[in-house]
């Protein structure tokens, strides 16, 4: 009897390390560029690929972008708020299939990738 039992724990975690999702993500991205980007495999608490946008409501020239794993009660959801007096708004898109959260983009430095969203942000105010 305990040699079936482990078994079926064997086949089980077996299943469970199967099953999990293979997602890219990006830390740090712009518009379609990621800066900081790789592959993660998602756990059982965040099983799902995600694509996260935050659009400035000022202009929607800076688009901030992240991408990873994210929990169930966190997709499909668009949330509000603002940094200073600028308002933001955040997107959340979830998918359950394989890198379905898009290509890991072009990666550069994180200098280039500050330096290009300070350039950005200044032209919005110029």
């Amino acid at each position: 009897m305990n040699k079936l039992m482990w078994g079926c724990v064997a086949l089980v975690g077996l299943f469970a390390v199967a099953e999990s999702l293979k997602c890219n993500t990006c830390t740090v991205g712009l518009s379609s560029l990621c800066f900081i980007g790789s592959t993660a495999e998602c756990s059982t608490d965040q099983p799902n690929c995600f694509t996260a946008e935050a659009v400035f409501n000022a202009t929607s020239i800076v688009n901030l972008k992240r991408k990873g794993c994210l929990a169930t009660a966190f997709c499909n959801t668009t949330s509000t708020g603002s940094i200073l007096t600028a308002g933001y708004t955040v997107t959340q898109t979830c998918c359950s299939t394989d890198q379905c959260n898009g290509a890991v983009a072009i990666q550069l430095p994180l200098t280039v990738a500050l330096g290009s969203a300070l350039v950005a942000i200044w032209s919005t105010f110029t």
